[in-house]
């Protein structure tokens, strides 16, 4: 198995837990992500090389205008897609198997957590864990210490209050806050 043929497993929603090539894999691409994570974390990095240390983490460009303020953490890496303009702030937590998917202009807040797996409920089959992906829309703005849960999509221009937890879909041009989030107000256009 290679990283293309995990990405596949893990973007199809496959069990994790079962294979233990999986999991051996896996763990691997967890012990490059650390060790680029701690290169990005321990000394200061102009913009520029970290928008290139990131690339490294994600195995692909980010997309123009990156913004990241370290510490940064990410437990695989190498599900991640961002697009222009996206800005990162410190001491962000994604758990990206399940695929974390940030499109142009989004703002992510200080210690938001993007977690696209869940352990299995039946206490048997703990170990196992389940992806789904997480979509951020365009120009979605997510307040500190929100936690987007798998399989969320983020509605283009939608606010995520600080501190929510997002369990649900969010509808484009709203704000939902809370735990679990709700639907606050629609935004108005200028």
């Amino acid at each position: 198995m290679d990283l293309k043929e995990l990405l596949e497993h893990f973007n199809n929603g496959d069990t994790v837990g079962e294979d233990w090539e999986v999991i051996e894999l896996m763990r691997y691409y967890s012990r490059e992500a650390q060790k680029i994570t701690m290169e990005i974390n321990t000394r200061y990095h102009e913009p520029e090389e970290l928008a290139e240390l990131f690339s490294k983490l994600i195995g692909k460009p980010v997309g123009k205008m990156f913004g990241l303020f370290p510490p940064f953490y990410t437990d695989f890496g190498k599900n991640i897609t961002v697009g222009d303009n996206v800005f990162i702030n410190a001491d962000c937590k994604f758990q990206d198997q399940g695929g974390i998917f940030i499109d142009d202009g989004a703002l992510i807040g200080h210690g938001v957590v993007l977690a696209t797996l869940d352990h299995d409920l039946d206490p048997d089959k703990r170990q196992q864990l389940h992806p789904a992906p997480i979509h951020i829309g365009k120009r979605v703005w997510v307040g500190a210490n929100a936690t987007i849960t798998k399989g969320v999509t983020i509605g283009d221009n939608a606010v995520i209050a600080a501190g929510a937890v997002v369990n649900k879909d969010v509808e484009a041009n709203t704000i939902v806050g809370g735990v679990p989030a709700k639907f606050i107000k629609y935004i108005e256009e200028n």
